[in-house]
């Protein structure tokens, strides 16, 4: 197959999808392309009147979801993608592009003018090469190109035409079909890739990387690197807009547009004329650099973001979409008692961190609110977004004093959760539960653990860990040791097709009782937590109960970076309590050494927890 020969061009490189279609997604894993999948936030609202062809507006579209997805990821989250993907597919009918249709009235209007006509489907693909350069800017490489394909409807009778429209189908797709599904029904004839027609042209973008890793001559291909058009109400800032920033006291580069932008406010912010500042045509006042300034004004909004996703499951928005599929603002206030005005903003606010999604004012959730943030869906993290919501973001309220007085928020916070008796335990064991479920398949697939039959899972409390390592490991058996009032609320988190002889409950306290025996002993977010004299007891004891070749320690945990830059671990260390602390993995290398483990296996996982594997040769 043409995508084979560059698979090994690609192995090792982090290549980004900017998309959420599980379209493009399941074209591209097809063909054996590892990618992560970020969705892009640019908002497509691009003036379709500034193109002289319908493909020009949808390969400047991808473009722009590109580019906005490898800036973000570069300046946010502090991983510059190697390659990144984008795609945008239109529908056009005699030059006029088709838009999803907003309700099942202008979804048969347009299916009705495509009838028995031949239409187009344009796809635009951008492939963004990126890499970072000494003073942190990132500079990209954008190929691009487009596919067409003919597509030929049949004549649609009316019931054919309603039936289609009641399946619910046409509702998000452009053009109002879906050819991969029962708008297949609809087609008469395809002239060209019918993937494209799907959402991606395979085989076209097989051509362009074999003519990027294969290419014949050096003559063969003319890379050109381009200037988008200026950027059109992105959610971002102008940290978003292609730029060159070098240090504050030289030029940064930008598009005319931004450059507009900024003589602009300049001049409006003082009284003085531009001119007044230039000696013999040179601009000597210092530069801004908005790619560093963004820097910044992310942090400052960071908090209204999270504050938002806090509200929006406190009040359940996630789960009555679930329920309800799609629904207007007014819709939505009525079920959650809120007013409309103060919703409606609340849903837009979810729209642009792409939590949501807006068709024609009517609302729906994203497949990753569907998979993470409805309450009752197999990876919900929704306890843990209530527990932040109502205990860790009052004590981050006040962190300013906490600093001053040295006091343990996240003991303090888990404090408060379990002072409430019966319940506060509960909740506390949800919390936990939600997060461990959540990372347990990283931790127990990071090393080869299949050798183990016995495991003891030392304050394992809900058995999250226990139930994916015998669902992974069909040999293993596993113990949960933990406290006496956290055994005996166990129950309600275990799985109804759970094997109980092979996973065991006891109870027992690991710090002060014998340890049972087991081949393989695990604690999951404990080290962190104790002072260096139980750290140390703790492990002599792990220590002891194990022998060479035959017993392992695995450690679900945060990892720090060896520069500790990567912000997950040092924010988190924010709110443990003063005695805790997180370490590097040369620094988890080195105590477990010095307690006898001479064979130390550390793997970042990217989720919630990181895992390390610790055993005596």
């Amino acid at each position: 197959m043409l995508l084979n020969p560059v698979i090994s061009k690609l192995a090792g490189k982090r290549v980004v999808l900017a998309s959420a279609s599980p379209r493009r997604q399941d074209i591209l894993s097809n063909v054996g392309l590892r990618f992560e999948v970020v969705p892009s936030w640019f908002k497509e609202t691009l003036d379709k009147s500034l193109f002289s062809a319908p493909y020009e507006y949808a390969v400047e579209t991808a473009k722009q979801k590109a580019l906005e997805v490898a800036r973000r990821m570069h300046v946010k989250h502090l991983k510059t993608p190697d390659i990144v993907i984008g795609a945008d597919t239109i529908v056009t009918l005699e030059d006029t592009i088709l838009e999803k249709p907003f309700d099942k009235q202008d979804a048969y209007n347009m299916l009705s003018r495509l009838s028995g006509k031949e239409h187009s489907v344009y796809t635009g693909v951008v492939i963004v090469h990126c890499s970072s350069q000494e003073d942190n800017h990132l500079e990209t490489d954008i190929i691009d190109f487009y596919e067409e394909t003919k597509v030929k409807f049949a004549d649609l009778s009316e019931d054919l035409l309603w039936e289609y429209i009641d399946s619910g189908e046409p509702m998000d797709k452009a053009g109002g079909y879906g050819i991969q599904s029962l708008g297949g029904m609809l087609v008469e004839s395809v002239h060209g890739d019918f993937l494209n027609v799907v959402g991606f042209p395979l085989n076209h973008f097989c051509k362009k990387l074999a003519e990027m890793y294969y290419p014949p001559s050096k003559q063969a291909i003319h890379r050109v690197k381009h200037d988008s058009i200026p950027y059109v109400e992105s959610f971002e800032n102008l940290s978003d807009i292609e730029k060159d920033c070098t240090s504050p006291s030289k030029t940064c580069k930008a598009n005319k547009g931004v450059q507009d932008h900024v003589c602009k406010a300049s001049s409006s912010a003082s009284s003085t004329p531009c001119t007044s500042s230039l000696q013999n045509g040179i601009d000597e006042r210092p530069k801004i650099c908005t790619q560093e300034l963004s820097i910044i004004t992310d942090l400052l909004d960071g908090f209204k973001a999270s504050k938002t996703l806090f509200a929006a499951s406190k009040l359940k928005v996630f789960d009555k979409l679930k329920d309800k599929g799609a629904l207007k603002a007014m819709e939505i206030a009525d079920k959650i008692n809120a007013s409309v005005h103060g919703t409606k903003r609340l849903l837009d606010a979810c729209v642009a961190l792409g939590l949501l999604e807006n068709t024609h004012q009517v609302y729906s959730n994203t497949n990753l609110a569907n998979t993470y943030l409805v309450s009752d869906a197999t990876f919900s993290i929704h306890e843990y977004i209530l527990f932040l919501n109502d205990h860790a973001w009052s004590y981050f309220t006040h962190l300013e004093s906490s600093v001053i007085e040295g006091k343990a928020q996240h003991h303090t916070a888990m404090k408060k959760t379990c002072d409430k008796g019966h319940e506060g335990k509960e909740r506390s064991m949800r919390l936990m539960h939600c997060m461990l479920k959540i990372a347990a398949r990283d931790i127990v697939t990071a090393f080869d653990l299949s050798k183990y039959r016995s495991a003891c899972d030392l304050g394992g409390c809900t058995g999250a860990m226990a139930h994916e390592l015998v669902w992974t490991y069909p040999e293993i058996k596993i113990n949960v040791l933990d406290l006496p009032e956290v055994i005996k609320h166990t129950s309600p988190f275990q799985p109804e097709n759970l094997d109980s002889s092979r996973v065991t409950f006891t109870s027992g306290n690991f710090m002060e009782d014998s340890l049972p025996e087991a081949e393989l002993y695990i604690l999951s977010r404990v080290l962190h937590d104790l002072s260096e004299e139980k750290l140390n007891h703790l492990l002599r004891k792990i220590s002891d109960a194990c022998c060479p070749g035959k017993n392992a320690l695995l450690i679900a945990d945060i990892v720090l970076d060896e520069e500790k830059k990567e912000p997950r671990g040092p924010l988190q260390a924010l709110t443990i309590n003063e005695e805790g602390t997180h370490r590097t993995g040369t620094e988890y290398k080195k105590l477990l050494e010095n307690h006898g483990f001479n064979s130390v296996q550390i793997k970042t996982t990217g989720n919630l927890l990181d895992a390390i594997l610790a055993a005596k040769r």
